[in-house]
């Protein structure tokens, strides 16, 4: 049965169920805690959470997901995976335990011809909580096992929780027993309270049942958690792993055999010459070729691009490991062209956008494998240099130092580290490298603990949503409202009072101010008391449906008045200067990207924006910086557009409704499956789903001044530009710089750039003609130099003070004085310059020199540390630098006291 066939039955399941079918979401979380979907009910948090009313009482769906901690798994096991699709049905107060069971053992055990899965009864063992008997007995009556085929395990194993106080409950697992090639015999009725390692390929988990039935108050680890009491209603979260019964219903040994999977391990035997099933450590690279290049061209297609932090660094990481692993299989050539074609035609059929939009996919693919080789080559260098240094001093072992360096600083693998170092004779500190790795994900993990109290944050906005019901938001209808406030906090807890001066949150009954979202700041402006005028510094929306104004008193004291059920009224004020040029810069943010699509193509898609008045970026996906030329197209397709005056609107429509309207979304945003908002500028040119505040008729954005165009990392592009007066004014400086050099020059500003020109040039000739007069007087001193040289021992020594020479210049001077030194003798010249407290020392030595001992290296590393610095080279010629020019003299006395203790009397 393939995939495609498992995924439609699991739907059709639970449709005829009563399930609400809901497409997959992004597989960007919207969640602070998570990079990621990770589950299948990451999307339904809000309605877990009681953040939200669901719209239906149960729901299905087939969730896209990415697990980052299973990166390094794969291909060692055959059940972990970065990209996977997880089937799940969910139950919103309405079925409990009994009809979770059901419907879980009802599909994976009816027959194929009656629209099941047909596994067999007796290769099934369901998992419960220990001690849970309710569970036990409905196991028992639904599917007739004996008591003895349920397996018991702890709360690690069968507790679910989301890692902070909130929902949580015991699990049920249907575990799959892929019999003795697996693992070893077992005891259903003996096993736990934690499942052995030696069994989890063999007791094969293929679903998970939540009974969400708990309120926990706090979470310290899996197995150690406070329950508080029940929740108000019970819920339903399962999860069937689609790719783990693809490969049952297969015939597959593992995950990536599956037919989504294989055919790129296919297509990597070909390019390499290699073939999968004959070498294990071959077989773990195959794995993770077609894993990652499947996960990185889903979160591509998702809208991530890769960076050197958060989603961009995973996706990197994956893209930069497929690459490696392809080179260690014996393919050095370019192989993303080649493999992710393959992924794209397995998946494309379950999503489409991998075909529409597989124009952009490929540049960002292709441009950061090109980069990836790049560094490798780059890596490869230093790599050798740091082979080489070991190698020196007499060592056998690279540190885990500098394995860690390469890794870290450069993108360098640690598995070609190894293979090199292996080539080259050495061995490499791995337990230092590993050590080094596990503070730096440690560290990432405190992070990400730190980050886990958002949670725990919103439970003060909830019980204010809960008491008054959501924020009356008004900022598409008015500047100014009479508001109540209903609720004053400072440091997420309720206050009574605030002072003058004093910064704090103000909840009110309604409210004109634009909340941050979709790019666009806050609005600015003021809310006056009786008594008193707040200046508001920020407003946004900790949870859905309440607005909070962040706001500092400026006159008189700000009194609660949530206590008395939020009477005594306020008057709320949006800056309309500001709303104005919020708007022009929005929508101004629209133009620039109809414009920029107009210009480049269809696949420069907006990946992120910011706006506030007067001032707009735009992100968006594209591999190389934009000639001046196309930049200036993009200001004049956006200049025309505001010429047209073209006509702004908005409306309201599905999310489907959108896209088939041809709306545009914006990468990383999660929108409402009921309802979205559409913005159109001039019909079809631009429609965009939005919801930001914006102009009524193009023109009034004023102007689009295109100020920067930069990137921001491999794959992605930045513009920026100006609007509305802020664009005026940038223009008006323009203007006047222009008007002082015409007069400066006393010529006319359609001749400016010419006579600059001239001027360059003529200055550039200048700087050349100085620059040889001052070379030439600086080496005219060679020959004195030479001929005063002092005599240590055997060696003619050349130590001199040059003053005002930089590096190059003391490399050039010594090497011309060596060259001076009477030939068949030995020889030493140091010069030491000194460029404002910048020190630079050149040491140089003929052959005689050298075999009588003296090194020009020992020379500069003997001289270096006086000067507040250090250095080395070779025996010939070696250079090193400072910051102390207080002891050139010193050191330069240290030369012949150097040159003495090494040299061979003859």
């Amino acid at each position: 049965m393939d995939t495609a066939e498992i995924r439609r039955r699991f739907l059709a399941h639970f449709e005829a169920a009563g399930h609400a079918v809901v497409p997959s979401a992004s597989t960007l979380a919207d969640d602070p805690n998570l990079l990621f979907v990770n589950a299948g009910m990451v999307p339904f948090k809000p309605y877990f959470l009681g953040q939200e009313t669901p719209p239906f009482d149960r729901a299905t769906s087939v969730q896209k997901c990415i697990r980052t901690p299973d990166i390094e798994d794969v291909g060692k096991t055959t059940r972990h995976a970065t990209f996977f699709e997880m089937c799940g049905n969910f139950s919103f107060g309405d079925y409990f335990k009994q009809g979770a069971i059901e419907l879980a053992w009802a599909l994976i055990t009816n027959p194929v011809e009656e629209g099941g899965y047909g596994l067999d009864k007796d290769r099934l063992y369901p998992s419960v909580l220990v001690g849970d008997e309710e569970a036990i007995g409905l196991w028992m009556e639904v599917t007739g096992l004996p008591r003895e085929r349920i397996v018991q395990l702890g709360p690690k194993e069968n507790y679910w929780s989301m890692g902070v106080p909130g929902p949580g409950g015991p699990c049920s697992e249907i575990l799959f027993d892929r019999g003795p090639e697996f693992g070893p015999d077992f005891d259903a009725a003996t096993l736990g309270p934690d499942m052995p390692f030696e069994l989890e390929d063999r007791l094969l988990e293929i679903w998970n049942l939540v009974f969400m039935q708990d309120d926990l108050s706090a979470v310290r680890s899996k197995s150690d958690f406070d329950i508080a009491g029940s929740l108000p209603k019970k819920n339903i979260d399962t999860g069937m792993g689609l790719d783990r019964v693809a490969l049952l219903l297969q015939g597959k040994k593992n995950m990536y055999e599956i037919d989504l999977v294989y055919p790129v391990i296919a297509k990597a035997e070909q390019l390499t010459g290699r073939t999968y099933g004959v070498d294990r450590e071959d077989d773990i690279r195959f794995c993770v070729v077609a894993d990652h290049v499947r996960s990185s061209m889903m979160l591509i297609g998702d809208g991530v691009t890769p960076g050197n932090d958060g989603r961009g660094y995973v996706l990197r990481r994956l893209l930069r490991r497929a690459v490696r692993s392809m080179r260690l299989l014996g393919c050095e050539d370019r192989v993303l062209p080649e493999l992710m074609p393959v992924s794209r035609d397995a998946m494309s059929p379950t999503y489409g956008n991998l075909v529409t939009d597989w124009e952009r996919i490929c540049q960002v693919a292709f441009a950061e494998e090109d980069a990836f080789r790049k560094t490798l080559q780059s890596g490869t260098q230093i790599f050798d240099t740091a082979a080489a240094d070991v190698k020196r001093t007499g060592g056998t072992t690279l540190s885990g130092e500098r394995a860690f360096a390469l890794h870290d600083t450069y993108g360098f693998p640690i598995d070609l580290t190894l293979e090199m170092a292996a080539e080259q004779g050495l061995q490499v500190d791995e337990q230092g490298f590993r050590g080094l790795m596990a503070e730096q994900r440690e560290r990432a993990k405190a992070d990400a603990r730190a980050k886990k109290g958002t949670h725990g944050d919103t439970a003060a906005y909830r019980g204010i949503l809960d008491e008054f019901g959501p924020t009356e938001w008004l900022a598409y209808e008015t500047l100014e409202t009479e508001s109540r406030p209903l609720a004053l906090l400072s440091g997420g807890a309720s206050v009574p009072r605030l002072a003058q001066g004093e910064i704090g949150e103000l909840v009110l009954d309604r409210t004109p101010f634009y909340a941050e979202s979709g790019g666009q700041v806050a609005d600015a402006g003021e809310i006056l008391f009786d008594g008193g005028r707040l200046e508001v510094i920020d407003v946004q929306r900790p949870i859905k449906g309440l607005v909070v104004h962040q706001v500092r008193v400026v006159d008189g004291e700000l009194v609660s008045t949530g206590s008395n059920g939020g009477k005594g009224a306020v008057h709320a004020r949006v800056d309309p200067e500001w709303r104005i040029g919020a708007r022009q810069a929005h929508s101004g943010t629209h133009v620039v990207h109809a414009a920029l699509r107009e210009v480049l193509g269809p696949t420069a898609l907006q990946s992120g924006s910011y706006n506030r008045p007067g001032y707009l970026r735009l992100d968006f996906g594209w591999t190389q910086a934009l000639s001046s030329e196309q930049v200036r197209d993009i200001e004049l397709v956006s200049q025309q557009a505001l010429r047209a005056d073209l006509a702004v609107s908005w409306d309201y429509m599905t999310l489907e409704q959108a896209k088939e309207w041809g709306a545009i979304a914006l990468f990383g945003e999660t929108y409402d499956n009921t309802k979205v908002r559409v913005v159109e500028i001039g019909g079809p040119w631009s429609r965009e789903l939005c919801g930001g505040t914006h102009v009524d008729h193009s023109s009034q954005i004023g102007t689009v001044v295109v100020t920067g165009e930069t990137s921001v990392g491999s794959g992605n592009r930045r513009i920026e530009a100006l609007t509305g007066v802020e664009g005026f004014g940038y223009l008006a400086r323009e203007r006047d710089v222009v008007a002082q050099l015409t007069g400066l020059l006393k010529t006319q500003p359609d001749d400016l750039v010419g006579r600059v020109q001239g001027l360059t040039e003529r200055l550039r000739a200048a700087e050349k003609e100085l620059e040889k007069a001052r070379l030439a007087q600086l080496l005219g001193a060679s020959a004195e130099l030479a001929a005063g040289a002092s005599q240590v021992g055997p060696v003619k020594v050349v130590a001199h003070r040059a003053d005002g020479a930089a590096g190059g210049d003391v490399r050039n001077l010594a090497m011309d004085v060596r060259g001076r030194l009477p030939q068949g003798e030995p020889g030493v010249v140091v010069i030491i310059g000194n460029v404002d407290g910048k020190v630079s020392v050149v040491a140089a030595t003929n052959d005689e020199a050298r075999a009588r001992g003296v090194s020009a290296g020992e020379l500069v590393r003997a001289v270096g540390p006086l000067l507040g610095g250090k250095g080395g080279g070779k025996d010939d010629v070696a250079q090193g630098g400072g910051t102390d020019a207080s002891r050139i003299d010193e050191a330069l006395a240290l030369v012949a006291h150097e040159v003495a203790k090494h040299a061979v009397q003859g």
